[in-house]
């Protein structure tokens, strides 16, 4: 790996930072992997392979740097280690861009087909093995950085975010290929150019299309009130702070029933204690919903007794004002070192970075909440970054969305900020509104077209009005899925097929 190889692929991490929260220089997207697909021309696969390493670990140490304040502060851990495993845990997160990379060398190399060909495939394909290898942490996928450019992402309601990734790295494999006919005297890539204008063209009439058809919403109207206590990290789970929460929360509760709201949200673990098992602070809780005459969502943890063993877990109560529990769902897809310790068994001495109840399991099942005439889902925290996890809510008939969380443990990073930004993709995926309720902030409402109607600030006591409306089409995306994902393995398998082919019939002697 040259020195100057070695430069380019760091600007494109660096750029590849740049693109999303903060400082959301989305339009770089379009052009941020240049630097990189112009060191990779004629690479050897091996040498593909470390610039992309390169590339992905400076981007994801600039795109994950929260963590470290996760492990710092909430974790107890010295700021150093923090740093070399957050370091560690980048350079694992950069081998997705590496792999990709490698393979678009390793075709050119055995069967002539151009990287700028292949690699949009190969990109995308890697992109949603990320979503579920080793439990996936799908973190800012390159199509997140475009969420405020709102014709270019309607069409995830097909592709799902996939799509939208696919097309970023489509533009700049052409403007590299078309730099290189203009710096390199090639023929020029005529049919790269046409397909992706075209296919681009589509993308923003259908987008167009889109935002014109839900300009104007559809459906039985609900009016929420989102919560947002703004109760410090260090202090949540403190016992001697139990009864100055649950003053905030009836105070910021009280203060909306004035608007007469449809449904009340608090944020996830909302009670840090067992909303079942402690009496007196449940009765405060079932005076507060009583009073208000409102259904309140609220997050609490949760445990059952199975063969004399208590099971923990991360759960969102639904509660009339007649003090009945009309519903709960336990949080299925929980936070590795978060919620739960992986392979605890063989790493005893590895414990939990953030402070709770204990370890945490997973709930068995996708299960929808229920107001009159209107099923929703709520998804908590972490869950909202994955496409096909979310998906399942609004296939299981869920007309709006909420979810809630506890991003106080992100403290004042740009983490809040990009946990949104993947909302947003959740929202026009499934074209159903989604009501945000967040600790610290940043709580949200969010329409199916990916506009955010509504938010608030960072570290603010707050309540936020929402009007959501209940709809039930279901998306392609909500219908199939990842097919489109699933079309880029496939493509890719052929393009290493085809490699390994050729290969081969290089290899046979000549009769």
């Amino acid at each position: 790996m040259k020195k100057k190889e070695s430069v380019l692929a760091l600007l494109s991490g660096i750029c590849l930072v740049l693109v999303f929260p903060l400082p959301s220089l989305e339009f770089l997207a379009w052009f941020c992997l240049l630097p990189l697909l112009a060191a990779m021309q004629n690479s050897t696969p091996g040498n593909g392979f470390k610039l992309g390493w390169l590339a992905g670990s400076v981007y994801h140490c600039g795109l994950i740097y929260w963590v470290t304040v996760s492990m710092s502060l909430y974790g107890g851990l010295p700021g150093y280690v923090s740093m070399v495993l957050m370091v560690l845990f980048a350079v694992f997160l950069g081998l997705f861009i590496a792999l990709p990379v490698y393979c678009s060398c390793r075709t050119a190399q055995k069967s002539g087909v151009d990287p700028l060909v292949t690699l949009p495939f190969f990109w995308t394909a890697t992109e949603h093995l990320k979503s579920w290898l080793l439990t996936g942490f799908p973190w800012e996928l390159l199509g997140y950085s475009q969420y405020r450019t709102l014709p270019v992402i309607q069409f995830a309601d097909i592709t799902g975010v996939y799509g939208i990734s696919f097309l970023i790295v489509l533009v700049n494999c052409t403007v590299m290929a078309v730099l290189g006919r203009l710096m390199r005297k090639r023929r020029f890539p005529l049919l790269q150019t046409a397909s992706t204008v075209a296919l681009l063209a589509a993308v923003l009439i259908y987008g167009f299309n889109r935002l014109d058809r839900f300009e104007k919403p559809e459906g039985p109207v609900l009016k929420l009130t989102i919560v947002q206590p703004n109760i410090p990290q260090d202090l949540k789970w403190d016992p001697s702070f139990l009864a100055p929460t649950m003053e905030i929360f009836t105070r910021l509760t009280r203060a909306a029933t004035p608007q007469q709201p449809d449904l009340i949200v608090w944020p996830e673990s909302a009670t840090p204690f067992f909303f079942e098992m402690e009496e007196s602070f449940r009765q405060t809780v079932a005076a507060l919903v009583g009073e208000t005459g409102t259904p309140l969502l609220l997050g609490s943890p949760s445990y059952s007794v199975q063969q004399g063993v208590a099971h923990y877990y991360n759960s969102a109560y639904l509660i009339s004002p007649e003090n009945e529990i009309l519903g709960k769902y336990d949080k299925l897809h929980l936070v590795p070192y978060g919620e739960y310790v992986p392979l605890q068994q063989f790493f005893p001495y590895i414990n939990k970075m953030v402070a709770g109840i204990g370890d945490f399991r997973p709930g068995d099942r996708v299960k929808t909440l229920a107001l009159p005439d209107c099923p929703f889902g709520t998804v908590i925290c972490y869950e909202i970054i994955f496409p096909n996890l979310v998906r399942r809510f609004a296939a299981q008939g869920a007309r709006f969305l909420v979810n809630i969380t506890n991003d106080a443990w992100f403290g004042p990073t740009s983490a809040p900020y990009q946990h949104l930004s993947m909302a947003v993709l959740r929202a026009v995926e499934n074209r159903r509104y989604i009501a945000r309720s967040a600790n610290t902030g940043i709580s949200a409402c969010i329409a199916p077209t990916g506009v955010i109607t509504a938010q608030t600030k960072l570290f603010t006591q707050t309540t936020l009005p929402a009007m959501i409306y209940c709809y039930d089409l279901k998306t392609v995306y909500t219908r199939y899925g990842d097919v489109f994902a699933w079309i880029c393995y496939a493509a890719s398998l052929v393009f290493l097929f085809c490699a390994r082919t050729r290969k081969n019939r290089s290899r046979m002697p000549e009769s």
